[in-house]
């Protein structure tokens, strides 16, 4: 393990800056490209999201409100409460405010990725619709960029496993729960490996059912505890109202910590933003396009509308609250990062039994994000093989949550930092070629909702 670890550690800085000049300079170009344009329909998004401009009789195999869900379900979750603790403890409070910006700039590119996952839309080697990159690439820029296609689909086969969420699950039922010898003769290790076993099983039981059952709970679980979580941290900083300001302001002052060494400098701590935040709202990543290309909306333009809100909800609202908690409570002192961390944030400032609420709000978390991730890597080896092979990516799965379950966070945090950042190279790339398109598609429907 220490020896792939370091193989991938040392693999980073290369990736990194190809990620960091596309999301965010291609990201800052989008968004004055657009004019602006999805921040100003921000309204108009809700109103889709809640079902307004729904037609029953469109193509696709979802709702909108519930490919959001989706979509949200595998970036609402671990990434906002363990990912930010992890982004703090890299490089302290400063760095939320990257977080912020990049969440920003993640809007806009989610409103151009998932247009054209609608705009260009294709089907699987069974026939059935199919939307996402690897689609937008071959049908947009023609068969001649499928390398690009390939390639990104190559990445997702490593970069789509749930091993962060299967190993920040095991680390939070291992922290609060506390399992000790007086229940069971078990060591930490056996019960790693026995948390694995059983949380690789409850997957299985949904995801082997496909992307409608996926949808369906996904749907069903994440708005509850996206709202039970929301209002766990209102209630702590209703309590510690006179903290919330004080800690905004450090998260802003530090993020222009100059002489900062402990992330590398100045751009360090940019750079750590950066990854958090992709990890947070996969903006620029192209997972959320493979939901949203299944969606029963021939509107492109509509869809992207709805896509925005993600790394709104995500990272703007949730991440936000988690780090003030973080924060505000002292945890981001201690010498714990991940999930251990937010634990501690919790416990101490809801009254000692924080830890165990965040835990049953996790367990929801982790669980929808594996419901998710599972999908996005069967479309992958689909797209590189066939419909009928890409659904044994399913096992591979479930045998990597096991994995991920006893493997340490630093292993499991640099393998998706570096999948990430070279899938966000072949997305991103098309996602600017194409934007065009997409601005083009945008005149039109706005003249048409005038005239309505």
């Amino acid at each position: 393990m220490d020896t792939i670890n370091d193989f991938i550690a040392s693999a980073l800085p290369f990736t990194e800056w190809p990620m960091f000049l596309l999301l965010i300079g291609g990201g800052l170009f989008l968004v004055f490209y657009s004019k602006f344009l999805p921040y100003r329909f921000f309204g108009h998004a809700i109103a889709i999201t809640a079902g307004k401009y729904d037609n029953k009789d469109s193509k696709g195999d979802v709702s909108s409100f519930q490919a959001l869900s989706a979509a949200v379900a595998a970036t609402v979750g671990l990434g906002n409460i363990s990912g930010v603790a992890i982004a703090i403890h890299d490089g302290g409070p400063g760095v939320v405010f990257w977080i912020w910006m990049t969440a920003l700039i993640g809007m806009c590119i989610k409103f151009y990725s998932c247009s054209l996952a609608i705009m260009y839309r294709g089907t699987d080697s069974d026939g059935n619709l199919q939307g996402g990159p690897m689609y937008y690439i071959t049908k947009g820029l023609g068969e001649k960029a499928r390398p690009l296609a390939i390639f990104f689909a190559a990445c997702g086969l490593f970069g789509f496993l749930g091993v962060f969420t299967a190993n920040q699950f095991t680390e939070t039922f291992m922290s609060v729960v506390k399992p000790s010898s007086t229940l069971f003769e078990m060591s930490d290790e056996n019960w790693k490996w026995t948390i694995g076993i059983i949380l690789a099983i409850i997957t299985s039981l949904v995801i082997f059912g496909g992307l409608k059952n996926i949808a369906k709970v996904a749907s069903a679980i994440v708005p509850f505890m996206v709202a039970v979580y929301l209002i766990a941290v209102i209630v702590v900083m209703a309590l510690n109202s006179e903290l919330i300001l004080p800690s905004l302001k450090m998260i802003i002052t530090e993020a222009w910590n100059f002489k900062s060494l402990a992330t590398g400098g100045f751009w360090g701590l940019v750079i750590i933003g950066v990854r958090r935040a992709m990890f947070s709202n996969e903006a620029g990543l192209g997972s959320a396009p493979m939901y949203h290309g299944q969606s029963k909306n021939d509107e492109p333009i509509r869809e992207g509308l709805v896509a925005m809100l993600g790394p709104f909800i995500d990272t703007i609202l949730v991440c936000t609250f988690t780090a003030i908690v973080i924060i505000l409570s002292g945890a981001y002192l201690e010498d714990s990062s991940g999930i251990v961390m937010t634990l501690s944030a919790f416990e101490t400032t809801l009254f000692g039994w924080g830890d165990i609420l965040l835990m049953v709000i996790v367990t929801a978390f982790a669980l929808s994000t594996l419901f998710t991730y599972s999908y996005y890597g069967v479309k992958s080896l689909s797209f590189l093989t066939n419909a009928k092979i890409g659904k044994y990516y399913n096992w591979y799965f479930v045998i990597m949550i096991v994995f991920a379950a006893v493997a340490s966070l630093e292993l499991v945090k640099n393998l998706i930092d570096l999948s990430y950042a070279l899938m966000v190279i072949p997305n991103m790339i098309a996602v600017l070629l194409l934007a065009p398109k997409v601005n083009e598609r945008a005149k039109v429907y706005f003249a048409s909702l005038k005239k309505s």
